[in-house]
């Protein structure tokens, strides 16, 4: 059940179960957050260039704009020599499977060293919060990114596979025979967008954001085959203030870098609401919004 083509296609959105949203937010603290190595394009001018204290004030912000949206935030303890732990979105892919009402998380296989050691912590959360901590069989020799590069299409069972900088295309074909579920796998042809959640931002079932320079034309039409309506990200947008690493929690607000006025014009437009949140700290890094959360059910 995994899928690269049109061609190849069995399955239409519609006749996909039913996948409600998630309606809790994890978001770990910055506590140790900065740029000390070079893992993507976004950091290599920022060793060492992060504000601390501004960061902290920028990821209240980001809490506050969820508890305010009904979604009282779970919060992870960052940890020492982890810069990066703050991205939560990266360690886990979590599922829900409605039909046996269960709950879980897949534990990532971080493509870089530097980020491996964030996995056995949230492996530990999970396990406390009393989820289902599941990982990919041992002798699969692939790298996988979380929801970086895994994303549920909203309301239904199928996910979205970003594969060509951090996550192998092997590691789908065990995650589709894991969860049960379909996966349409989308080629990153340009490392700015190193992770899928760069690039598209599915918004609600029918509406997504997304830069189309990030795939390639076989990419863009499975995108185009399932989304009724995609809302394009003007480039500049997309690669320097990552417009489509915003989030939607509730089919209605999207959370997003503040200064993205022709995504956030297009996005009222489909009678979306912007919520502008600064997040230049974290965009040092490569993230942003997205990258800061994991949503769970």
């Amino acid at each position: 059940m995994v899928y690269q083509t049109l061609d190849a296609l069995d399955v239409q959105l519609k006749d996909l179960p039913v996948l409600p949203p998630p309606n809790r937010v994890v978001l770990t603290t910055p506590t140790h957050f900065d740029v000390e190595y070079v893992i993507n394009p976004h950091m290599s001018e920022n060793v060492g260039a992060v504000r601390k204290e501004v960061a902290w004030q920028q990821w209240k912000a980001v809490r506050a704009a969820y508890t305010a949206l009904d979604r009282k935030p779970v919060v992870v303890n960052g940890q020492p020599g982890l810069p990066d732990m703050v991205f939560c979105a990266n360690q886990t892919l979590p599922f829900y499977n409605p039909g046996a009402d269960t709950k879980g998380v897949v534990l990532s296989r971080m493509h870089s060293e530097h980020r491996e050691g964030e996995v056995p912590y949230y492996d530990r959360f999970f396990e406390d919060m009393g989820y289902a901590v599941k990982t990919l069989r041992e002798d699969l020799d692939a790298d996988f990114e979380g929801m970086g590069d895994a994303l549920w299409h909203p309301t239904r069972r199928l996910l979205w596979g970003g594969y060509g900088y951090r996550t192998s295309p092997e590691a789908y074909e065990a995650l589709s025979d894991l969860l049960d579920v379909p996966v349409v796998l989308l080629r990153l042809t340009d490392p700015d967008y190193y992770h899928l959640d760069t690039c598209l931002c599915p918004l609600d079932a029918e509406h997504a954001l997304v830069a189309p320079d990030a795939f390639d034309d076989t990419g863009r039409a499975l995108i185009e085959s399932f989304f009724d309506t995609l809302i394009e990200v003007p480039d500049h947008e997309a690669r320097h203030q990552l417009a489509c690493n915003g989030h939607c929690p509730d089919g209605t607000h999207v959370l997003i870098q503040e200064g993205c006025e022709q995504t956030n014009e297009r996005l009222r437009e489909h009678n979306f609401v912007p919520v502008e949140l600064d997040t230049s700290e974290f965009l040092k890094a490569g993230g942003s919004v997205f990258c800061m959360k994991q949503m769970i059910w």
